[in-house]
């Protein structure tokens, strides 16, 4: 697996090798003693996967706060979609800073988030399926959402003139100004 960094602490851009014939590819997204031995010592205990119908589809920006913290490991199943995450760690060097990248079923790469981030997305291709490990359960009473179009973090979605296609929720999320983040820069889990 190729591991890139990606300037901001703790964020990797994780592209497995993959080994193709005439029948098509194979590819081993995760290998938990391969990646320790590179020091990432992330433990998954739930897969989510999730199908968008419509680019232009944004989810996000959303975070599970401690003690459900959640580090994710994102990949692209079909289709094409941007990712995004936004550090939201208090006292990180890199804190209110996002980071963007084209994740798609063509490139195979992955984004491996860890805890003490927001993570969102939007989709550049109908019927997009993202694939997604956690490393904690899924926990309502703890989540929480950033607006994805909040301008004190400017994330370019490269979307254009096109309207977003949101959830309730999301129309609804919160302000960056003023959030006060439940995440420490080394310590709660992030």
């Amino acid at each position: 697996m190729q591991i890139d960094q990606t300037g901001i602490p703790g964020l990797l851009v994780i592209t497995p090798r993959r080994f193709g014939d005439a029948r098509g590819f194979f590819a081993e997204t995760w290998n938990s003693e391969k990646l320790a031995a590179q020091g990432i010592t992330t433990r998954f205990v739930q897969d989510n996967h999730s199908l968008s119908a419509q680019a232009g589809t944004v989810r996000g920006l959303h975070f599970q706060a401690p003690p459900h913290a959640q580090a994710k490991l994102v990949r692209c199943g079909r289709g094409v979609l941007f990712d995004v995450a936004v550090d939201i760690r208090k006292g990180s060097p890199s804190y209110g800073r996002w980071f963007g990248i084209e994740l798609s079923f063509e490139n195979g790469r992955q984004l491996l988030i860890p805890a003490g981030f927001a993570h969102g997305f939007v989709t550049r291709a109908p019927e997009t399926e993202i694939v997604y490990k956690c490393s904690d359960v899924y926990a309502p009473e703890t989540e929480g959402a950033l607006r994805f179009d909040d301008p004190d973090i400017g994330i370019h979605w490269g979307m254009g003139d096109t309207a977003p296609i949101l959830s309730e929720k999301d129309a609804a999320a919160g302000a960056f100004a003023g959030f006060d983040s439940p995440f420490i820069y080394g310590g709660n889990g992030a």
